[in-house]
């Protein structure tokens, strides 16, 4: 007598990936994009890269230093804020931008990771790529001679999380509010003039009159100042901590409230 057949058993659904490995996926594939990008790349490490490089080894550029205070050590903190306005701000605008104009964002929306997760997902993004900043940028410094404070690493972090959220918020209002092509070109024309004038690399103290006073209320000379305060005593400039949370505050609630999708 033969055995009776084995009933065969139903196949099991695959099971829907949870909310937080969804916003991890999203998050590797934008820090994936950005560092496959040539251009992203060049903003993003090249540039602050030869900055760093060009203004600790030559006098082109009044840093307005003190006497035995060495250029590198104003430079460094500042070519690292540089980084991250590149990033956060610049790479995100144009990037966001386009992404709107090709419909990639309405798209990404109506899947099950959602506006929420897919915003999330970028912001987790460029903190990777920051992450790798920091060790490349900060590995060049220390190449030419830059000793920052250790006690300096927490409040330095600190600052930096908080300044990208708040140059996120502003990336993605802007992206948010105009053309794609006015995008690039306002973003590009942001990052040139606070890299000249906006506190990131030179200090405040060597802008020329009440500019160099106005630039610690921009989230780009905040981040400036509190990086360069940071590595010299280990200290957290809480004036500009609170400058960024304000900045991030205000442009989280304008950015929610004007962004279009489409």
């Amino acid at each position: 007598m033969s055995a009776a057949p084995a009933t065969p058993r139903a196949p099991v659904p695959p099971r829907a990936a949870s909310p937080a490995a969804r916003v991890l996926a999203q998050a590797r594939w934008e820090a994936g994009t950005m560092l496959r990008n040539g251009e992203q790349v060049l903003l993003t490490l090249v540039l602050p890269a030869l900055v760093l490089v060009g203004l600790s080894r030559t006098e082109v550029v009044d840093l307005g230093l003190a006497p035995g205070e060495r250029a590198v050590d104003v430079v460094a903190p500042g070519v690292l804020a540089l980084a991250v306005l590149s990033t956060a701000f610049t790479g995100q605008a144009i990037a966001t931008g386009f992404d709107r104009r090709s419909g990639v964002l309405r798209l990404l929306a109506t899947t099950p990771l959602g506006r929420g997760g897919l915003l999330a997902g970028r912001v987790l993004g460029v903190l990777a790529v920051e992450v790798v900043q920091v060790l490349v940028l900060g590995a060049v410094a220390l190449a030419v001679g830059w000793r920052p404070d250790p006690v300096g690493l927490l409040p330095g972090a600190l600052l930096v999380l908080v300044g990208t959220a708040a140059l996120t918020a502003l990336a993605l209002l802007l992206a948010g509010v105009l053309r794609a092509e006015a995008v690039l070109a306002v973003a590009n024309l942001v990052w040139a003039a606070l890299l000249v004038g906006g506190g990131v690399v030179v200090p405040a103290a060597a802008l020329p009159g009440a500019w160099g006073a106005l630039v610690h209320v921009l989230p780009s000379g905040a981040l400036g100042e509190g990086l360069r305060r940071a590595s010299a005593d280990g200290s957290l400039d809480v004036p500009a901590l609170l400058v960024l949370a304000v900045w991030a505050v205000v442009a989280a609630a304008a950015a929610r409230r004007w962004f279009r999708w489409d």
